[in-house]
């Protein structure tokens, strides 16, 4: 095999083709070696001129297409480098190869993959190439296709792919420059190819070709000038040759969704889009009959009549969607127009019943944006009718006479309700699932494509209820009654429907909401009641649990309600069927954060406030729990004590809640003092260990006001962790680093990470600062820091530096003293355990930067402080940080050498001076090593900012120091820019010689006039590694941030929107007085 990467002899085609088959259906060893061989093989920088004898001579497939795939690396990352008459020979090549294998129908239809190859290696050559080395390509195209049908189909298929990779992909493979000349270039030039389509649809009887033409056609359809599809017979022949024929309906339908949804300015075309939109629909009822059951006959259709029914489901959301208000405005006179609307609509919500999740959310898409748009009108009209319009008070039903456009929807959007409520998918706070095997059990992955969808289908609900309240409810009482008597009672029916009221919450006005819900409740408890088996009473539970947790508004406004409802998820929490227990606390801590207030004052009626009855029973109400169960249940009771204002009572119901807890801490302390033979018990060890983390509960939502409690155990607290960290030690000491697996080890280092989880979450809420730093930072910081330095590796806790990086974050400078004696025992030994490589500890390398990003961002004058070989350390693991193949510790990296880079430029210039000089040059050299680096592409926002920021630096703020020694270089009155600017040529021409000089001088130029800029900034460094061949493969990366910001801000306007229409935020997004306390 090795013979193969000998490229002195003479090429073995035969031998290549065993290697081939040794990869491809070979085992074991022989398949090792063999893909060893054929990587080194086309890594090779000769590689390609075997290529040629490869596709001559090869008689294995496999081997020809990695002949394939060496020659499209070779035109994507080294054609520039290449001499013209290689250049030139290998285009030959490849024409010649095309063109040989496409004349021949045989060789077409049995050599579809290699063919598909090549044409693919072709179109790259021609984005190289075309216009300017190339220029009579089309024409060339164009008359051999009239010459012969094979050669033809395949030119249909190249024109195809030219379009793709310039209409769609270009953006991430291709300079803007280069793209925009391209499209200039095909657009000049389409007349011609769109008389060579027109004739093949015209005349051709082919069925492949006329396939094949139709296929490149909707490729053009996106981009060709509006002429071409109005002003000639195009549409006549999809519609009357093609539309109803079964080989051809498919991509016919596929062409007119694309003509559909064109985007076209003003109204010229107007009245052709509604006579194209009947004609359309006339076939589609000829094609599937307006009585035929879609969703019932669709298991039994073959895949034609599926794909078929999928096409008419894109063609009339994509048509509806785009020209909605053009069909709406010629139906508005009734007839033939408003017939054809409404049996598309008609045929949408057929379409919607089917079980078939992708088509489904296809036609959501297009049901949330009609009834988006009818509820804006109605909430116009209402503005302009003086606010009578108030949806959730039956305005909606009280506007009949004023011509609104749902009046025309009626009857439409009454049957899409009963689709949704139907098929309304599973919120992600039900955790109770019927398996495959028809059991009811605990989720315990969260499909996020379920919820993703169940979210969809909430808005259009909203939406819905907005529009005709009284037949929202109206058709879900229906239903609800149906559960009760029997008569549709199954466990996917009433979790669809108790899906369906809880996605609602919000929408109604409350003394209707009110009426609706106590019909709910009450007939779901009774149905709980009347149910037999343990599955029923599940779901059953699961459901009433998720209704009321989606209603804090209605149970805020009924306190009997309120309590019913808790003391219902009390019973529910001594059920042991899977998943009622977790989501009955899940709904508990709901309640409890929405409702904290009415829990710990007096009601009416009532004797003490609630919570003091809670607190009484706490270990009768948690009895049957799980530990985690246990500590989600004092979280939500940490809410209510939160919520009382007067701090003598709160600290009593502080008192009350950790009693039991305490009781367990104080024994076990008292044990201990009298011998520590206590923490040889690993039930003990796990006593500690739970009586911590239902702290940490408790004060995660107990917050600032959990002082006193933490005072209460400080001190014991740390004795225990001492006294554990010194088991620790003398264990590994005498049984070696092995004895960190071990279940006593592993379960003693619990009970530390639940002492700095304490601390720190509850410094993370503290008010009082000082306090903090006075009455704990002493004895804390002793003990945690010496314990980590004295430590071996593996027994090192990656919590004590997060717990760091949170108390730098909040005391800030009341810490900079602290700081030395913190980097002296952190820093170092943690470094040793991460600089060997880029996977050991991801724990501990996160902790450390982010402790190095508090420290720069808060105690910058610790950092002046160091020692030089110290700060030196310092600066090497922020670069180490910004090469890491992991995307958060590259982006923490960058982020610390910005805020770095800021703080210095701020500093005075006896600071700044010896820094910058040190230190910016080497970072510039580490900024291009990422920013070039196919591994880093994802870091590409925060790369591109700190190397703006830098090159800025140099130019707006002067650098109080010469980057550069004077008698070393030609002009020792240059400016730093000046010189900068030519650091980055000799660098980048250094790194990649194949690119011309000319370019990178115009890159560098380039950064140092758009540093201002960013946006300008960061397409400039995109086009130019584009340009380099490490950038030939996918750039997707590089627009990222582009992505991710365009997503961020999408989700904020929606979240805006939402919040201005009643219920479309659930009661868990929505921030309300009480929570903000």
């Amino acid at each position: 095999m090795e013979v193969l990467l000998d490229f002195s002899r003479p090429f073995d085609v035969s031998l290549m083709d065993n290697v081939a088959r040794a990869f491809y259906a070979g085992r074991g060893q022989e398949q090792q070696m063999a893909q060893r061989v054929l990587t080194q093989f086309e890594e090779h920088p000769d590689s390609w001129t075997r290529v040629p004898e490869i596709l001559e001579k090869s008689t294995f497939p496999q081997a020809k297409f990695i002949g394939l795939q060496i020659l499209e690396r070779l035109v994507t990352t080294r054609w520039k480098a290449l001499p013209d008459a290689q250049r030139q020979g290998i285009r030959n090549f490849i024409v010649g190869e095309t063109v040989k294998v496409a004349s021949d129908e045989a060789n077409l239809r049995r050599e579809r993959t290699y063919i598909n190859k090549l044409n693919l290696v072709l179109v790259q050559v021609l984005k190289q190439e075309w216009p300017h080395n190339w220029p009579n390509f089309i024409s060339e195209l164009v008359q051999s296709s009239t010459v012969n049908l094979a050669l033809c189909e395949n030119n249909m298929t190249i024109l195809k792919l030219l379009s793709e990779e310039i209409f769609d992909f270009s953006a991430e493979q291709m300079t803007q420059r280069k793209t925009q000349s391209l499209k200039t270039q095909l657009s000049s030039e389409f007349s011609d190819i769109f008389k060579l389509c027109c004739e093949v649809l015209k005349e051709a009887n082919k069925a492949s070709l006329i396939k094949a033409t139709l296929e490149t056609l909707l490729r053009f359809l996106g981009w060709i000038p509006l002429g071409y599809v109005f002003e000639t017979e195009v549409i006549d022949l999809l519609i009357n040759r093609f539309l109803e024929t079964n080989e051809f309906r498919i991509v016919t339908l596929a062409c007119l969704t694309e003509i559909g949804t064109l985007e076209v300015p003003g109204a010229e075309y107007d009245q052709k889009f509604v006579v194209l939109f009947q004609v359309v629909m006339a076939a589609i009822n000829r094609m599937v009959p307006p009585s035929t059951d879609i969703a019932g006959a669709w298991d039994e259709a073959n895949e034609g009549a599926q794909e078929l029914v999928k096409g008419i489901a894109l063609f009339l959301c994509g048509y509806l969607g785009t020209r909605g208000r053009v069909l709406e405005r010629a139906a508005s006179g009734g007839g033939v127009e408003r017939e054809a609307l409404l049996n598309a609509h008609m045929y949408l919500v057929k379409i919607s019943q089917v079980d078939e999740r992708e088509m489904f959310k296809i036609c959501l898409e297009y049901w949330a944006g009609l009834v988006g748009g009818l509820y804006e009108e109605v909430v116009q009209a209402g503005d302009v009718l003086g606010g009578i319009g108030g949806l959730s008070l039956g305005g909606a039903t009280g506007m009949s006479g004023i011509g609104l456009r749902k009046d025309v929807y009626a009857s439409v959007l009454s049957d899409l309700r009963l689709v949704m409520i139907g098929k309304m998918a599973k919120p992600e706070e039900v955790l109770i699932v019927e398996n495959e095997e028809g059991e009811i059990v605990r989720e315990f992955m969260k499909e996020s494509d379920t919820i993703v969808l169940y979210k969809s289908m909430r808005v259009v609900l909203v939406y819905l209820t907005h529009l005709d309240v009284a037949d929202t409810e109206a058709l879900l009482t229906e239903k609800l009654a149906r559960q009760v008597d029997g008569s549709e009672w199954s466990w996917a029916g009433v979790n669809s429907l108790c899906w369906a009221i809880g996605s609602i919450s919000g929408t109604m006005a409350e003394d209707q909401e009110k009426r609706f819900l106590v019909t709910v409740i009450k007939e779901l408890l009774g149905l709980v009641e009347l149910k037999r088996g343990k599955d029923n009473k599940a779901v059953i539970a699961s459901d009433i649990m998720y209704v009321v947790g989606q209603y804090p508004r209605f149970l805020k406004a009924h306190w009997k309600f309120l309590k019913t409802v808790v003391n219902k998820l009390f019973e529910f929490m001594h059920e042991r069927h899977e998943g009622v227990q977790d989501m009955a606390c899940d709904t508990f801590i709901k309640i409890a954060q929405k409702c904290r207030k009415h829990f710990v004052v007096l009601q009416s009626g009532e004797t003490e406030p609630f919570v003091d009855e809670i607190l009484r029973s706490l270990s009768r109400i948690t009895v049957d729990l799980s530990a985690q169960q246990v500590h989600t249940f004092y979280e939500a009771v940490g809410y209510l004590i939160s919520s009382q204002s007067n701090k003598v009572l709160q600290e009593r119901l502080i008192q009350s809640l950790m009693e039991l807890p305490n009781n367990a801490w104080d024994s076990l302390m008292l044990q201990a003092s009298q011998s520590l033979d206590v923490l040889s018990n690993l039930d003990n060890v796990k006593v500690l260990s739970n009586v911590l983390k239902t702290n940490v509960y408790a004060c995660t939502s107990i917050g600032s006001f959990y002082l006193p409690q933490v005072a209460r155990i400080f001190v014991d607290m740390l004795g225990l962790y001492k006294t554990v960290s010194a088991t620790i030690s003398e264990t590994i000491a005498k049984e070696g680093p092995i004895a960190s697996k071990t279940p006593k080890i592993r379960q003693l280092r619990a009970v530390k990470k639940d002492v700095l989880k304490l601390m720190e979450t509850y410094i993370k809420a503290a008010e009082d600062l000082d306090n903090v730093n006075a009455d704990f930072m002493p004895l804390l910081l002793d003990a945690i820091l010496g314990d980590y330095n004295r430590n071996i590796a593996v027994a090192r806790e990656a919590e004590v530096l997060h717990l760091m990086s949170v108390i730098v974050s909040r005391l800030g400078p009341l810490l900079t003293v602290q700081v030395p004696a913190t980097l002296d025992a952190v820093f170092e030994p943690t470094l040793n355990m991460i600089n060997q490589d880029f996977t050991e500890f991801p724990d501990h390398r996160l902790g450390l930067y982010k402790l190095l990003r508090s420290i720069n961002l808060k105690c910058f004058p610790a950092l002046l402080g160091l020692q030089p070989a110290q700060f030196k350390l310092f600066m090497d693991s922020i670069m180490w940080a910004i090469k890491h193949t992991v995307r958060d510790i590259a982006d923490l990296g960058l982020t610390i050498c910005l805020e770095v880079l800021n703080n210095f430029a701020s500093s005075p210039p006896e600071i700044a001076g010896p820094f910058f000089q040190q230190y910016f040059l080497s970072i510039v050299q580490d900024i291009f090593f990422v920013l070039t680096d196919t591994d880093h592409k994802s870091g590409f926002k925060m790369q591109t900012a700190v190397l703006a920021r830098m090159y800025q630096l140099v130019d707006t703020e002067p650098i109080p120091v010469r980057l550069y020694d004077p008698t070393q270089v030609p002009d020792p009155e240059m400016s730093n820019l000046t010189y900068l600017r030519g650091y980055t040529v000799n660098l980048l021409q250094g790194a990649f010689s194949h690119v011309p000089p000319s370019d990178v001088q115009l890159f560098a130029d380039g950064l140092a006039t758009q540093h201002n800029d960013i946006n300008r900034f960061k397409l400039s460094v995109r086009d130019f590694l584009i340009q380099l061949k490490e950038f030939a493969g996918d750039n997707a990366e590089l627009y990222l941030d582009e992505k991710e910001a365009e997503g961020k801000k999408r989700a904020e306007e929606e979240m805006k929107a939402k919040a201005m229409i009643p219920g479309m935020l659930k009661p868990s997004e929505r921030v309300e007085e009480e929570e903000a306390m």
